[in-house]
C-alpha cells in the first residue's frame, strides 16, 4: 500500500489520503478472498448501503429482471399496422458531445491497391470478377449518440450498482461486472410521454424539472398507464436542437426530476430515456449535486437509462403505446460502460 500513501500525500490533503487508505484496504480484502462490500468504508455524503437490490446481492441486470416472457408476448399484440418508427440518431463526427468524448471515422480504401498485387488480379480487383471492398476504422467513447448507459457507467464515491466497489470490478480491459456484454436484447411495452405537448410548448426549458404532476398528467391526457417492464420514454421536445443547434443543446436540457424516478422504480419499469444528452434536468434540482438522477437510478436502482432518443416522430404521430425494441453489439464489447443502439418503436 505504501505507494498509495505516497501518491496520496503528494496530492495534498486528507481526503485524498483517505480514498488511499480506503482503497489500499480493499485491495487487501480483494487479495485475501473477501467480498469488499462488506467492508465498514465511509460512505459519501451522508449515504446509507443501498444494497443488496430488489434483484438480489449479485444481480446484474437491474430493472430488466421486470421484462418477462409474458411481458415481452403481450407488448407483440400492441402491433396492429406494422409501422416501424426509429428511435436511433446517426452518429458522425458532427454528433453533439459531452465534454470528453468523441467519435472519429477513417475510411480504409487500402484493398483497392492490395488486391492488384495477389497473383490472381485481374484488371482492377481481385479475380476474374475484379472485386475491391472499402471498411472504416473507428475511434471514440460509446457514450455519444443515441445510447444505452449500463448500470456500471455511474458510481457513487467508489461503489457500483449492489455495493461493489472500484476495486472488485474494474480491469485494464473494462469492467469485470455490469458491462453492457451483460446486458440482453430488450423487447417490452414502451410508452412515450410527450411532456411538451402537456404543458403545450414546442420545447420545455432548460433545467426543467419534470415532476410527478407532469407525468400523471401527460399519461392521463394520453390516456395511457405505466405497467411492470415498460420502457417509458420522455419527450422534451430537446432533441429538435440536435444538429441544429448543437452549443444550445448541450448547454443544459429538461429531464425527469428525482421523484419522478422513484415513481417509476415503485412502478417497477424496466428502463427509462428522453430525447435529451442526459437523463435528468441539467442544471439539476440541487446545484452541489450534479447528475442526481442517474447516479440514483444506475447506482442505487439498477435502473437503466436511455440518452439522445429520437421522439419527435412519435410525438408528430401522437403514437403513445407500442412495441419496444432494442438492440447493440454486445458480443464486440466486452466490459464497456454503454452501448450505441438500435431502437424502435413499432405499431
Amino acid at each position: 500500500m505504501y505507494p498509495l500513501f505516497k501518491q496520496a500525500i503528494r496530492a495534498g490533503g486528507v481526503a485524498t489520503l483517505g480514498l488511499a487508505l480506503s482503497l489500499g484496504t480493499a485491495a487487501a480484502a480483494l487479495a485475501a478472498g473477501s467480498d469488499s462490500r462488506a467492508l465498514a468504508t465511509p460512505l459519501p455524503d451522508g449515504q446509507k448501503p443501498w444494497w443488496p437490490s430488489r434483484y438480489g446481492a449479485d444481480d446484474q441486470l437491474g430493472t430488466l429482471n421486470e421484462i418477462t416472457p409474458a411481458i415481452t408476448a403481450a407488448a407483440a399484440r400492441l402491433v396492429k399496422t406494422g409501422t416501424v418508427v426509429d428511435l436511433g440518431r446517426v452518429l458522425d463526427e458532427d454528433t453533439p458531445k459531452f465534454p470528453g468524448r468523441y467519435w472519429h471515422q477513417t475510411v480504409d480504401i487500402s484493398p483497392h491497391w492490395t488486391n492488384l498485387r495477389r497473383r490472381d488480379a485481374v484488371g482492377r480487383g481481385w479475380g476474374r470478377n475484379e472485386i475491391n471492398w472499402i471498411t472504416e476504422i473507428q475511434v471514440g467513447t460509446f457514450q455519444v449518440g443515441t445510447q444505452l448507459d449500463s448500470i456500471g457507467h455511474i458510481q457513487i464515491g467508489d461503489r457500483f450498482y449492489n455495493g461493489w466497489t472500484t476495486a472488485d470490478v474494474v480491469e485494464d480491459w473494462g469492467l469485470s461486472k455490469f458491462g453492457i456484454e451483460t446486458v440482453p436484447p430488450v423487447v417490452t411495452r414502451g410508452i412515450l410521454v410527450d411532456v411538451a405537448a402537456y404543458k403545450d410548448v414546442p420545447r420545455l426549458p432548460k433545467g426543467y424539472v419534470i415532476s410527478v404532476a407532469d407525468i400523471e398528467g401527460a399519461l392521463q391526457r394520453q390516456a395511457i398507464d405505466v405497467q411492470a417492464g415498460d420502457a417509458v420514454l420522455f419527450h422534451t421536445g430537446w432533441g429538435g436542437l440536435w444538429g441544429r443547434d448543437n452549443a444550445q443543446f448541450l448547454s443544459g436540457e429538461p429531464g425527469p426530476g428525482l421523484d419522478v424516478v422513484h415513481w417509476l422504480y415503485a412502478r417497477h419499469v424496466a428502463l427509462t430515456g428522453a430525447d435529451t444528452w442526459s437523463y435528468g434536468p441539467v442544471p439539476g434540482e440541487d446545484p452541489e449535486r450534479p447528475f442526481l438522477v442517474p447516479q440514483t437510478m444506475y447506482v442505487k436502482m439498477g435502473l437503466f437509462g436511455l440518452e439522445n432518443l429520437a421522439t419527435e416522430e412519435l410525438a408528430r404521430r401522437r403514437v403513445y403505446e407500442f412495441l419496444f425494441t432494442l438492440t447493440h453489439a454486445r458480443t464486440r464489447t466486452r466490459g464497456s460502460t454503454a452501448a450505441v443502439i438500435a431502437p424502435a418503436a413499432v405499431y
